[in-house]
């Protein structure tokens, strides 16, 4: 039998650090969850195989260190991304609120105008939150982001996060090189039953 071409897409995750980006790398990519997870040193790189709506894609996704210290590692990562995660702690506002110095430093060093962005809200398990939904569904509205609550701990929300980003990415014209010479790949439409099961958590622009 012959190996299916797949179609690799270049995603990050950045944000400050604390907020969960590695935790919910983890969780999507290996299905599990370490409390005990160490802060990320520099950029961590996993590559994670996907069915977007009946289409294989091969996501290869970078997460990277929040702490200013390793910010001078991140630029050449931003090259030729179609997909940015941006994550904050909804637990601390703080968190949502660097995310413009975020903005900018993406704005500057990413080489596609039209990348998908998604806004993720992190740890929706816990009680203390200082972030409501609506305050991150406006953010994400004022920068032009997707925008998701998730919980690396529980699960919710993050198959759906990563899905609907590489959806998006394939759906938009020039944003990714197809790899077959008649048109590449053609998205078939999403069931009723995976918007259903994204429905709860995701809201999309507006």
């Amino acid at each position: 039998m012959e190996d299916v071409a797949l179609t690799t897409l270049k995603l990050l995750m950045i944000g400050e650090s604390g907020v969960g980006k590695s935790s919910l790398l983890l969780r999507f990519t290996d299905d599990t969850f370490d409390k005990q997870i160490g802060a990320t040193i520099g950029v961590d790189f996993k590559v994670k195989r996907l069915i977007v709506d009946g289409n294989q894609v091969k996501l290869a996704i970078w997460d990277t260190a929040g702490q200013e210290r390793f910010r001078t590692l991140t630029p050449s990562y931003y090259r030729g991304a179609q997909g940015v995660i941006l994550v904050y702690d909804v637990t601390r506002r703080e968190t949502l609120q660097k995310l413009v110095i975020w903005l900018n430093e993406l704005d500057t060093y990413s080489t596609k105008a039209n990348m998908v962005k998604m806004l993720v809200g992190n740890k929706i398990d816990k009680t203390d939150r200082e972030v409501d939904r609506n305050e991150g569904l406006q953010f994400a509205r004022k920068h032009s982001m997707l925008f998701i609550e998730a919980s690396a701990k529980s699960c919710d929300g993050v198959q759906c996060a990563f899905e609907e980003v590489a959806e998006k990415i394939i759906q938009t014209p020039g944003l990714w090189d197809t790899e077959s010479p008649t048109g590449g790949v053609y998205l078939s439409k999403p069931t009723r039953s995976q918007r259903e099961s994204c429905a709860r958590y995701y809201c999309t622009m507006a």
